[in-house]
Parts: C-alpha cells; structure tokens; sequence
C-alpha cells in the first residue's frame, strides 16, 4: 500500500509541474511571436501571465526531483545515469530561459532578442521533459554489468520519441492559449482574446493528432504498455470526449457581451482531459519505473523514512495549497493587477 501511494505522489507532482510548465512555456513562445503586434497587445498579457507564475512553477521541479530521491532511492543513481545528458540540456536551457526572461524586463534595449531566446529555449524545453517518458519504456536503456547506459542513436532514430516531443511542443501550445484567452477575457483585452482563442482553435487538433501518434508508434515500439493502456479504454474514451468537450467551450455562445467562447469552461475541460490520460498511461506504466528491471519495489524506500516523508508532505502542503489558491484567485480576479496600462499612442 505505501508504494502505491508513494508512486501516486510523484505522479501527482509530475502532473502538476507538466500542466503549469506547459503553460508557463507557451506563454513566454507567444510572447515572443507577438512581440511586434502591438495592436493585440497579445504580448503584453503573456508577459503578465509569465511574471508572477514562472518563480512559482519552478518550485515544482524542485519537488519532484526531491520526491525522487526521497521516495525510490534506489531508482535515483539509475535515473540519474540514464539522464545524465538529457538531463544536463533541460538545466541548461531552464537556465538560460531564466535569466533572458529576467534581462528582457530589465534591459530594454535587448528586450527583443532576449525574448526570442528565452521563448525558443521555453519552447525545446517541453520536448526534452517529455523525452524521459519513452527513455522509461526501456528500449532505448543498455543493461549490462549491473549498471545502465542510454542509447542516443537509438533514442534519435525512433517514431515513438519524435510523437512525444510533437505531443509536449504542441500541448504546450495548445495549454498556453487556452489559458491566455481566459485570462485576456478577464482582463477584457478583446483584441488578445480573439488572438488566443484563434491559436487555441488550431492548436487543439494538432495535438490530438500528436496524441494518436504515440498511440500508433508506441504499438511498435512498447507493445507492452500500449496492451495495458488498452485495457482502459473507456477512460481514454472519456479523455477523448472531455476534449471535445474543451473545444465546444472554444466556439459556444459567451455571456460576456461582444465575446464569443467560454475558455474557463475549456481550460477545466482540457485540463481533465490530460488527467484522465495521464492516469491510464501512468497505470499502464506500473509497476516499473524503467522496463524492465526497475519497479517500484525493488526501488522504494524504506517504509519508516517513507511514513516521515509523507507526514512532512502533508505539512508542508497544508501550508503552502491556500497560499496557491490564493494566488491565483488573486491573478485571476484582481481588476487592478489585470487592468493594463497603456501607451498614450493606444489611447484614442
């Protein structure tokens, strides 16, 4: 029982920081395309999305990679092995994204290049996460004297890795926009709004494209775990029809004059949607954590460091979930901060 639960709790901190980052990352990608379309001041409301929530959304990886170690030590030096430099270019793209996101606020004369580079780096970054997933399947990992060693050719040359990385780049996108428009409809930013919704609209299909491409490869390439997400058809059927669901609130009449959609409806939706899917792929992928030597078992930790581990979990989250609620009520709902100044040239 403790492992089931200590493995539910990893997988919850990898949903959340895979929900926020994505949102996160596209807000900075669609503040760089358009950074020169002042008119739908589209950048301007990325930017106010990006500037409280990126601080907070890196405190997730951090959790994560502590949970790891906490909770499977002994999956740790494996992990680790194995992502040594995948690993080592997501730290340094998340570096770099980090500091040319902070610079472009402080130097103005470099504003521009310092958002294209941080907006590209946002952008490879949800590629590269997302590569750890199929890395896990196994059939890119050498097991050989007790130790692991990735294959990047082989890892580089498979279908099943390229879908993954479409999947992230496009949700990341699609996540972005979704939220973007909710919250340029909150702040009654109609010009933003039509942007966003637009791109939400046409990246939701290619993500569901993506999405049927792992399927298909991952048939090929880990017949084992395709079997087992099958078995749970009726959840990914649910999935499927939660983002139906997404995209009718994307083109339904709104009740706020002059607009037309209900993104909040859409981001709940969406949002769902990607945990119902994410609950299948994660319950198909039990009971290893890297096929086929690494499971939970034989990784997990032992039961009374775990037992601390999780009451210091469970304190440290009464403490700081109604400090996240209230801050993203108070982002979403606070008119003074959502309310724009603009340039006296927007003013007629």
């Amino acid at each position: 029982m403790d492992v089931y639960l200590a493995i539910s709790i990893l997988w919850g901190f990898v949903f959340i920081y895979s929900i926020m980052a994505t949102m996160d990352f596209g807000a900075g990608f669609w503040s760089m395309i358009y950074i020169n379309k002042t008119k739908t001041r589209a950048t301007n409301i990325a930017n106010r999305y990006l500037s409280p929530t990126w601080e907070v959304t890196n405190t997730f990886i951090v959790a994560l990679v502590v949970a790891i170690y906490s909770l499977f030590p002994k999956a740790a030096y494996s992990l680790g092995t194995i992502l040594l430099i995948p690993g080592s270019i997501i730290l340094l793209l998340l570096t770099v994204r980090s500091a040319f996101l902070v610079f472009s606020h402080i130097a103005e004369e470099y504003k521009k290049p310092l958002t294209y580079i941080s907006g590209l780096c946002g952008i490879f970054i949800p590629g590269l996460l997302i590569s750890v997933l199929p890395i896990t399947h196994g059939n890119f990992v050498d097991f050989s004297n007790g130790g692991q060693q990735l294959n990047l050719v082989r890892l580089f040359s498979s279908m099943n890795a390229y879908a993954f990385m479409a999947f992230a780049i496009s949700s990341t996108l699609f996540l972005s926009s979704l939220l973007l428009a909710d919250y340029s409809k909150a702040s009654n930013e109609k010009e933003a709004y039509d942007t966003y919704r637009r791109d939400a609209l046409i990246m939701g299909p290619v993500s569901l494209i993506t999405a049927f491409l792992i399927m298909l490869t991952l048939k090929n390439e880990s017949g084992w775990i395709y079997d087992k997400m099958m078995q749970n058809l009726p959840v990914l059927l649910l999935s499927l029809f939660l983002f139906l669901v997404g995209g009718l609130g994307l083109i339904l009449p709104s009740l706020k004059p002059g607009y037309r959609g209900m993104p909040r409806l859409s981001v709940i939706a969406v949002t769902l949607q990607y945990m119902t899917a994410s609950y299948v792929y994660g319950r198909a992928h039990l009971p290893y954590i890297v096929y086929p030597d690494i499971t939970i078992h034989s990784a997990f930790t032992d039961p009374n460091s775990f037992r601390a581990v999780f009451i210091t979990y469970i304190v440290g989250f009464a403490i700081l979930f109604p400090g996240f609620v209230y801050f993203w009520s108070l982002f979403m709902n606070d008119k003074r901060y959502q309310r724009i100044k603009r340039p006296k040239a927007d003013i007629k």
